[in-house]
Parts: C-alpha cells; sequence; structure tokens
C-alpha cells in the first residue's frame, strides 16, 4: 500500500530510469575510446594517402624546380651550341639515368647536355626584353608601356609554345611529362630570338637571314628533342601521325618567331 502513497514530506524521489553516466557504465570510456581511436586511424589513413596522391601529382607534373638550375658555365656553352646550331650536335639526343631510391632518374643538366634547363631560357627571356626596348629606342618609340607591352606579348609567345609541345605530346598517346620540362623547351626559343634582334641592332638588313636561320635551328632542335627525349614517355603512337606532328612543330616555328621578333609597339603587327 505504500506505493500508492505520494511524496512523503522531506523525503525525495528516487528517480525510476536512472540515465548512464560515465561513471555508472564501465564500458562507456572503453567504448568512446575505441571510436575515437578507430576514427583517429581512419583520418590519418585518409590525410597520408590524400598527401602522397598530392606530391606524387606535384612530382609528375612540375618536378624538382632546383633540377632545372643545376648548371655551369661549361654546360651554357654546350646547351647553346646545341640550341642555336643542332646541325652539329654529334652525340646522341637521350637523357641519361641514374638510380636514385631504388628508381631510375634523369641526371640533372649539369653532368647531361640533353636535360632541360630553366637558367638559359629565363636569361634568353630577360635578354629579349632588354635587346627588344633598346631596338625601339633607336626608333625613337621607347616607352615604359611599349616595354610592358613586350614582355607580356614574349610571356604568351612562350605559353603558345608550352601549349604546341604539352598538346603535341598528349595528342600522340597517354605519356606524361612534367610541366617544367615543356617550359624548358620552349623558352630555348628567345635564344635565337635574341641573336636575331642583336643582328637587326647591329645591322639591319642582317635581320633577314638571321631570322629564318634560327626558325630552322629552333625547329631541328624541338623535333630531335621531341623525338628523342618526350616521345620516350608516350606509350604508345602512329608512326605517321608521329611525323606529321614533328613537321607541323617545325614549321610552327617561322610564324611564331615573325610574330615575336616584329618588335613595335602593336600587339599583332
Amino acid at each position: 500500500m505504500y506505493n500508492n502513497m505520494g511524496a512523503q514530506p522531506g523525503v525525495p524521489m528516487q528517480p525510476t530510469n536512472p540515465q548512464p553516466t560515465p561513471f555508472g557504465n564501465p564500458f562507456y570510456g572503453a567504448g568512446s575510446g575505441l571510436i575515437r581511436g578507430g576514427l583517429g586511424a581512419y583520418g590519418e589513413k585518409i590525410l597520408g594517402s590524400s598527401s602522397e596522391y598530392v606530391q606524387s601529382n606535384i612530382s609528375k607534373y612540375f618536378s624538382d624546380p632546383q633540377y632545372y638550375f643545376q648548371v655551369n658555365d661549361q654546360y651554357v656553352r654546350n646547351k647553346l651550341k646545341v640550341v642555336l646550331l643542332p646541325f652539329l650536335h654529334r652525340g646522341h639526343w637521350t637523357r641519361i639515368t641514374e638510380p636514385v631510391g631504388g628508381r631510375l632518374s634523369y641526371k640533372p643538366p649539369i653532368f647531361d647536355i640533353n636535360a632541360p634547363d630553366l637558367y638559359i631560357p629565363f636569361m634568353a627571356f630577360g635578354t629579349y626584353v632588354v635587346l627588344a626596348g633598346l631596338s625601339l629606342g633607336l626608333q625613337g618609340k621607347f616607352s615604359p608601356e611599349a616595354l610592358n607591352w613586350l614582355f607580356a606579348k614574349g610571356l604568351f609567345g612562350w605559353f603558345l609554345q608550352v601549349m604546341l609541345l604539352k598538346v603535341t605530346l598528349l595528342s600522340l598517346g597517354s605519356g606524361e611529362a612534367p610541366l617544367l620540362d615543356f617550359m624548358a623547351y620552349a623558352g630555348y626559343t628567345f635564344t635565337g630570338m635574341c641573336l636575331a634582334i642583336l643582328g637587326r641592332i647591329i645591322w639591319r638588313y642582317s635581320y633577314y637571314f638571321l631570322m629564318p636561320w634560327t626558325c630552322l635551328c629552333m625547329g631541328v632542335f624541338l623535333v630531335k628533342t621531341m623525338k628523342r627525349v618526350l616521345f620516350a614517355e608516350v606509350r604508345s603512337y602512329d608512326s605517321s601521325k608521329h611525323h606529321y606532328l614533328l613537321l607541323f612543330i617545325a614549321l610552327a616555328q617561322f610564324p611564331l618567331f615573325t610574330w615575336l621578333g616584329n618588335i613595335s609597339v602593336n600587339w599583332l603587327f
């Protein structure tokens, strides 16, 4: 009969359904610890795989920038001879490999004349802008705005050359090469451009001989390089398509050089 009685004054009521607490459940801490440990291990696995994926793609497409600046005076002289006089290059065009960390890796430019570098392209690009400004000054057309236009024009021409090589490689197969390789090979364009512009500054009519010559040399250099070096990354390709694309790369140098060599305040002509 005491169960039907109401609450007595001064006597607290006991809860009929007590809520579980960490202190009352001996498995509460162990269960939450297992959950936290499992989620932590799963999160570390996801983050680790993601970082490895990002690093592998960065190394695949961009490689190590320091690699492209390992040059010396001897390499620069020999590389300029190969770019400006490719007909006289009697050695092979393939790059030299060495085992590093259990896999084959290409030797840096200081040890391989066929390795791409970014030192010569950047120096040649800067020299191109300076010579173009000097040419405008001799014509009485120099201005900071015109120099800015020439700088942007040179960068756009560099970009077009990179896209030409990149699209050509992708059209032949699924092979991939680091983007900095394409930037290096495309940047050698400005070595010939500097020679042609310098010749026009010294003697005006020499430009009409040097410009076709540098176009031809750059075309031969890129054909040899793409055929023996970059196409090694392609798994399979059609032989006839291969030769047509090589010819297209060589012929594309003439309009590109003509456009970049036209030192004026206009964008197109």
